[in-house]
């Protein structure tokens, strides 16, 4: 098993930066991102917590260094596949604190990734936002209040149980068959720690661009959220689609119109953050 730490921070208060977790899809950095579905929300009548548990179907290619290990045909064309991620988190506004578990549900034999979040309200003091106000001239509380930045710890660990898996599938069939030749295999010539080792590596750099376009994403997200508000997030989520779709606004919109001159003299185009397109992503 393999681990990647990595702490960072936003200069957004607390409320900003949470909320701006539950907008973040889509954004320019996620366009691997494919939808996105709230399971289950509640909040915690005892502890005043908000539990939030959601699914992600996202769109990835297996590494190349991790596809010449499978076998032929695991993977899609080109390494291609889709695959879900759930996706849990717990916040105490009082307290303010965050916590996310993210995990993979499938290719789990291959590599089981599980990403731990915590951010955590850090009070600015006071000489810092003065200085900080006098020299940008900007409120990054998005609303005011306590002058505030928030903190992101990340932890992702990494296990394989593919040599695992198909070395005791071997010694099964083996076993079955104890009066055959027995035929090489595929990881024949592979230890099962030095296959596991090698994809927790794969998994290990992967993360830490994704990690970084993950930031890089959420500070989008702030920026259009202390500009517009909710509604330029919004907006801006709305554009990003259109990009995924390789659509532009103005050539949808025309291509729509033109399909129903026959009905309503005045349509409208669909709403796209309607529930076909969950905006809360």
């Amino acid at each position: 098993m393999k681990f990647f730490e990595n702490s960072s921070s936003y200069d957004y208060s607390f409320p900003a930066v949470t909320l701006a977790y539950f907008l973040r899809y889509p954004n320019p950095y996620s366009k691997h991102v494919l939808s996105t579905d709230v399971i289950d929300r509640y909040v915690d009548p005892s502890t005043k917590r908000l539990h939030t548990t959601r699914l992600h179907l996202k769109r990835s290619k297996v590494p190349s260094a991790m596809a010449k290990l499978l076998p032929a045909g695991l993977t899609g064309p080109g390494g291609a596949q889709q695959s879900f991620v759930v996706e849990k988190s717990t916040i105490d506004v009082r307290e303010g604190w965050m916590e996310t578990e993210s995990r993979n549900m499938e290719w789990t034999g291959i590599l089981s990734v599980i990403e731990r979040q915590t951010y955590r309200r850090q009070p600015l003091p006071i000489e810092t936002w003065r200085d900080k106000l006098a020299a940008t001239d900007e409120d990054t509380t998005l609303g005011g209040g306590e002058r505030e930045w928030t903190s992101c710890k990340t932890v992702v660990s990494f296990k394989s149980r593919l040599g695992q898996a198909i070395k005791k599938n071997a010694e099964f069939m083996a076993n079955a068959n104890e009066d055959e030749t027995p035929r090489q295999g595929f990881f024949a010539s592979w230890s099962t720690a030095g296959i596991q080792r090698t994809i927790e590596l794969v998994g290990v750099k992967r993360s830490k661009t994704a990690i970084m376009n993950g930031k890089n994403g959420m500070n989008v997200v702030l920026e259009r959220l202390r500009s517009g508000g909710v509604m330029g997030v919004l907006d801006g989520m709305r554009n990003d689609r259109l990009e995924m779709l390789g659509v532009q606004e103005g050539q949808w919109k025309r291509a729509w119109i033109s399909a129903n001159q026959g009905g309503d003299p005045d349509p409208s185009p669909p709403d796209l953050n309607s529930d076909h397109l969950d905006h809360d992503r």
